[in-house]
């Protein structure tokens, strides 16, 4: 078994709870109440998207971002 590793950014819901994101997946995207819920749920959502493309024999994208922090001031 291979173990991957993928960034993951959490969003603040406006109308409540958290929205997760896996930029080096395209369309993989969960949700929940609390940030343990969100982490828990896309956690899911990576495994069963990995699992989809093992079945259809299709290349599983490795992580290839760079995250920084920029600062402005205006």
């Amino acid at each position: 078994m291979k173990r991957h590793s993928y960034t993951v950014i959490y969003e603040e819901d406006p109308e409540g709870g958290f929205v997760a994101s896996v930029p080096s997946l395209p369309g993989c995207y969960s949700q929940g109440d609390t940030l343990e819920e969100a982490e828990s749920n896309i956690t899911e959502a990576i495994e069963l998207y990995l699992e989809t493309l093992y079945e259809e024999s299709k290349e599983v994208p490795e992580e290839h971002l760079w995250q920084g922090h920029v600062e402005v001031a205006i």
